[in-house]
């Protein structure tokens, strides 16, 4: 380091005394500070280019100091900055501090800054490459095996193993089911390799993607890797679960007749509840109670009262809700002399509803979020209206699916 404060000192002594003029003898140091750090760059490169194998099994049989390496990677970066800022000068001395204490530092930041770069991509494209390759290393090696798995310990009856593959994959199909417990089959991928492969196999997740959107699914994956790429990012619903919105709002209550100047508040709170099926129908619910006490009534496709049941249409990432309900409405002013007591007509009620899907950071198609809202009323009488809802954040806030285990517990056909 000495050394090269020295000669830089003396070539801008030389420069100084050549000319009187400044301009000259700063552009002359400039220059000469340029051939320094290039001749320094060239050198290193060499270097480090000479038996590359050598370096790596020194640095293998003997470690770096990790507060070596820290304070080696902060001087390197220090000299990067300095040498964007133009002070090649300065720049130079803090490179060769950061390589006196790890030789090879630049190309352990270059490895880093790649890492890093791997990481900052798509994590979905990532995961699927990842995944790719890593089912064709496993078909590679199970190609030369005669069974999809070996038992781990001797088996006295038998293993599953002894099962042809075509027959495992129909097992699968009802372990999906009707229902779409897809969760159910990635856990069924994680036992081994040969459960993996099958997991993994093209016409379970085909079909799986017809289940849920039908003819707009097309006749292969278009855009998308695979059908189990196309059914993970495309746009859709859970199933295996509800969508639960919570509403809250504070009432006025009425004054106590012993103090008329104490009036109370209320905080009202009830949810509301949405059940998709694969096949179009959805349940809904409004109620007061906590959702422990109301999924469980919303596992069967015919529930019954005061659940409601009717039909949705997914498109792109809308979906519409059409659901009706019959209600007996009183009509003031009449009245009937037979057992029925007062006159009562029937009033159908038809609420549409338009819901975007959306994903967050951490999970997919979690949350629907509110578009449109309206009620169409039609009376006996034949009298028709319609009430358009004003979408405010407290009164319609989103829905958040939530999985429930009870509705995948049991498989009564298979997916087909």
């Amino acid at each position: 380091m000495s050394s090269l404060r020295n000669g830089s000192s003396e070539s801008s002594s030389d420069s100084s005394t050549d000319g009187e003029d400044q301009d000259e003898s700063s552009s002359s140091v400039t220059q000469g500070v340029e051939d320094v750090l290039s001749t320094f760059r060239e050198k290193w490169q060499k270097e480090l280019q000479i038996s590359p194998p050598k370096r790596e099994h020194q640095s293998q049989d003997t470690p770096q100091d990790p507060d070596a390496e820290t304070q080696a990677r902060r001087l390197f970066l220090k000299g990067v900055d300095l040498e964007k800022s133009g002070k090649l000068y300065e720049s130079i001395q803090f490179y060769r501090r950061a390589v006196q204490l790890v030789p090879d530092i630049e190309f352990r930041i270059d490895k880093e800054e790649m890492h890093e770069k791997d990481e900052e991509n798509s994590e979905g494209e990532h995961e699927v490459t990842r995944e790719g390759e890593l089912l064709q290393r496993i078909q590679k090696k199970l190609s030369k095996r005669p069974a999809l798995c070996v038992p781990k310990t001797e088996q006295k009856g038998t293993h599953i193993s002894v099962l042809p593959t075509e027959m495992i994959l129909h097992i699968l199909r009802w372990v999906v089911s009707a229902e779409l417990d897809l969760r159910s089959l990635e856990m069924f991928s994680m036992v081994c390799r040969g459960f993996y492969l099958c997991a993994r196999d093209p016409e379970v997740w085909r079909l799986a993607c017809l289940r849920v959107w039908g003819l707009n699914c097309g006749n292969s994956p278009y855009n998308y890797l695979s059908w189990r790429h196309m059914f993970i990012e495309r746009t859709r619903l859970h199933f295996n679960g509800c969508y639960i919105g919570k509403t809250t709002y504070i009432r006025h209550g009425e004054n106590n007749f012993q103090d008329q100047f104490y009036r109370p508040w209320h905080l009202v709170a009830y949810y509301r509840y949405l059940r998709f099926f694969p096949e179009g129908v959805v349940l809904v619910l409004t109620s007061s109670e906590e959702p422990a006490q109301c999924v469980s009534l919303m596992k069967s496709r015919n529930a019954r009262s005061p659940i409601l049941r009717g039909y949705y249409r997914l498109k792109d990432d809308k979906v519409t809700l059409v659901v009706q309900r019959q209600d007996n409405k009183h009509v003031p002013g009449f009245k009937k002399k037979r057992r029925g007591g007062d006159l009562r007509e029937m009033a159908e009620q038809t609420f549409h509803m338009e819901l975007q899907i959306k994903s967050t950071n951490k999970k997919r198609h979690v949350q629907l979020v509110w578009t449109h809202y309206s009620v169409f009323t039609r009376t006996h009488k034949g009298d028709e209206s319609t009430c358009n809802f004003d979408l405010v954040g407290n009164r319609f806030p989103p829905f958040w699916f939530s999985r429930v285990k009870s509705y995948t517990s049991e498989s009564d056909s298979p997916l087909q």
